[in-house]
């Protein structure tokens, strides 16, 4: 069985060529959702590209685990990278339609942050 954030990577990875196709039907139009530096349409790019850059940090993370020796328990990074790769791109797509809930952003960036710590701190990579 595949690590949790070897299969998060690679969904993030497909999600983010469907969200990007899906999006890019429309990319043509000058005032598609208001324009190109309108807040619904950066949100859109910025949920899109979400999807890759999240997707190939837990790939990362899958390769970094299976290469240390650490002896503790990487398992609240790898959970919290996964939160972060969930809520991440729906703050961006629910904050496109939606303002208010750019407030929600705090969850994935602190989830992910968290996520980084712990890899450093307790996975060996320290010398």
């Amino acid at each position: 069985m595949a690590s949790p954030n070897l299969l998060a990577g690679w969904a993030g990875i497909v999600l983010g060529f469907l969200a990007g196709a899906a999006a890019g039907l429309f990319f043509h139009k000058d005032e598609w959702l208001g324009g190109y530096s309108s807040w619904p349409r950066r949100m859109l790019r910025l949920g899109h590209i979400s999807f890759f850059g999240i997707g190939f940090i837990n790939l990362a993370f899958a390769f970094t685990v299976a290469q240390v020796r650490s002896t503790q328990s990487l398992s609240w990074a790898s959970w919290l990278l996964i939160v972060g790769a969930v809520t991440m791109p729906l703050c961006c797509y629910a904050s496109a339609f939606w303002k208010p809930f750019r407030h929600l952003f705090f969850i994935p960036v602190l989830s992910l942050v968290a996520a980084a710590a712990l890899l450093v701190l307790r996975g060996g990579l320290l010398p």
